[in-house]
């Protein structure tokens, strides 16, 4: 019997990656992070400084690229610009989102410690829980989408020859 021809080259370790999972997997790094931080900050009383908000973004911003890097890394030439630019932005939602049901257990278990009322003298009025759970998933996509366009400027694959590039796929 002849041999079948079988291909014995194993398939390169990020060939299988979409920006979809590559984005849930570095949004739950990211959100661990987050979360931490907002239990430590509860904890140790400086919640109720919005200036300590401002670490939450830089996380934020931090997973953000950490993701396009890593898709990029794994994908190499073969990245596309709206694949990074999407698991970007899909690492941002994912840990906005699971900050955000954090924030409201936090609030249930720890309501003194979550202090809103310097963000209540800041708008103007009551600042619920779950327009706080909204805020925290509006801020993280809007810094997913700002940091994704900027990081992908940075980290997208350049094309000397686009007709090339598409004979190739």
């Amino acid at each position: 019997m002849a041999a079948a021809n079988v291909n014995t080259t194993s398939p390169s370790p990020g060939s299988n990656i979409t920006p979809e999972r590559n984005g849930f997997q570095i949004g739950l790094i990211t959100a661990a992070v987050l979360c931490v931080y907002t239990l430590a900050a509860a904890l140790l009383g400086f919640f109720s400084h919005v200036e300590a908000g401002s670490l939450d973004v830089l996380i934020l911003i931090t997973g953000c690229t950490l993701a396009i890097r890593r898709f990029r890394q794994l994908k190499g030439d073969k990245m596309s610009y709206l694949g990074g630019y999407g698991t970007g932005i899909l690492t941002t939602m994912i840990a906005s989102a699971i900050l955000g049901l954090f924030f409201i257990v936090l609030s249930a278990a720890m309501p003194k410690a979550l202090d809103l009322t310097q963000v209540e003298n800041l708008f103007g009025f009551d600042l619920s829980v779950v327009i706080a759970f909204l805020a925290i998933i509006l801020m993280g996509s809007m810094t997913g989408v700002i940091t994704s366009l900027v990081a992908m400027q940075y980290f997208k694959v350049q094309v000397s020859d686009p007709l090339h590039l598409m004979d190739e796929a």
